[in-house]
């Protein structure tokens, strides 16, 4: 990956870190992005400083950062090659019946139309040129996830949304997606904190994901190993979607 820049969002921890940091160990260089710019500071000392990594701070929903982080990439490390839409957020668990309002339409507008915004403004920074665009979805987008609906429907705009940008910007770019079950982050500790041996039975694997199973994924995903792969979603699950559940 020697000859890539990668924008990561979602990159100060979990799945968006070890994405980078794949990327990284593999040649290429990297700005991550996050809202908090500590965070994002010890993120560039672990993945080797500012020879190899860029940090800025900001709301991934925000379009002056967007651009900001675009014009960013392009001054320090060239043209963008690799887009990793990593942010997703999820501030309401219940039934839809009762679903605030206000809370999914802030799902839908950084879940899904920021997704869209980000890729907007890597085509604008020489992504339109050639390369990989990679979608971080949820088991949740291909399965029903009680409690958790309207962000499962999030991430299944985010997979058709996949598929859309796929036609369109072939054949330079390829454009797919992951969709991850229950990985051992921050994010997700709600779904198995005390209680990580009861969850982990019932995957046919016996365990949860790591932030390293879904890294590399990703990265064969922006790989010449993948150069005939697009539109396709790779679920990341232990196999417990062919159980019939997500968590």
């Amino acid at each position: 990956m020697a000859d890539q820049v990668a924008i990561v969002t979602g990159a100060s921890r979990g799945i968006g870190l070890a994405i980078a940091q794949r990327f990284v160990a593999q040649g290429a260089r990297v700005v991550v992005t996050g809202r908090d710019a500590d965070a994002l500071e010890a993120a560039v000392k672990e993945l080797g400083g500012s020879e190899v990594a860029l940090g800025v701070a900001g709301k991934g929903d925000d379009p002056a950062h967007r651009a900001a982080v675009i014009d960013a990439a392009r001054d320090r490390f060239g043209p963008v090659t690799t887009l990793i839409n990593n942010i997703g957020i999820n501030p309401a668990y219940g039934p839809l019946a009762t679903l605030d309002l206000n809370a999914a339409r802030k799902m839908a507008e950084v879940n899904l139309i920021g997704t869209l915004g980000w890729v907007q403004e890597a085509l604008r920074g020489g992504l339109a040129d050639g390369g990989s665009i990679v979608n971080i979805s949820s088991v949740s987008g291909v399965r029903p996830a009680p409690g958790i609906a309207f962000y499962g429907t999030t991430k299944a705009a985010l997979i058709h949304l996949t598929e859309e940008l796929a036609i369109e910007l072939a054949p330079k770019v390829r454009v797919n997606a992951v969709a991850p079950a229950v990985v051992k982050t921050r994010f997700a500790t709600a779904l198995y904190e005390g209680r990580e041996e009861q969850v982990a039975a019932t995957y046919p694997l016996k365990r949860l994901g790591t932030t390293d199973d879904v890294a590399a994924t990703v990265a064969f995903l922006c790989s010449a190993e993948s150069g005939w792969i697009t539109g396709q979603t790779i679920v990341i699950d232990g196999g417990i979607t062919l159980t019939g559940s997500v968590q």
